[in-house]
């Protein structure tokens, strides 16, 4: 396993990841800390544990749209609407990811 130290709003994360996948976690971290940079722009800075909370809603709720948007898809042409491999791929990465996301919490709660 894979350990990359990733910054976010200025603080650095050590965190761990499959071996290849150095490169994928440094582009979350990026897209991570462009949305804590947006909420600073728009609402200042307010601690860095908000500032995650804001960010993390944000990064699910364009998760949540892109489920809608694939159930609507999935809705207007049935037959294309079989589970593939790719489904369960995204699966495993969004569980990675959200296993990735608690990690960098509970870190941020200890300190």
């Amino acid at each position: 396993m894979a350990q990359v130290t990733v910054r976010i709003n200025g603080y650095s994360y050590v965190v761990g990841c499959e071996d290849g996948q150095e490169a994928h976690l440094l582009q979350m971290a990026a897209q991570v800390d462009s949305r804590v940079e947006s909420i600073k722009a728009i609402g200042g800075n307010s601690g860095e544990q908000r500032l995650l909370v804001l960010s993390a809603l944000l990064l699910a709720d364009e998760l949540h749209d892109l489920r809608a948007e694939v159930e609507m898809l999935r809705a207007a042409h049935p037959a294309r609407a079989t589970s593939t491999k790719s489904d369960g791929e995204a699966v495993r990465k969004l569980s990675r990811l959200a296993a990735k996301a608690e990690q960098i919490a509970n870190g941020l709660e200890e300190a």
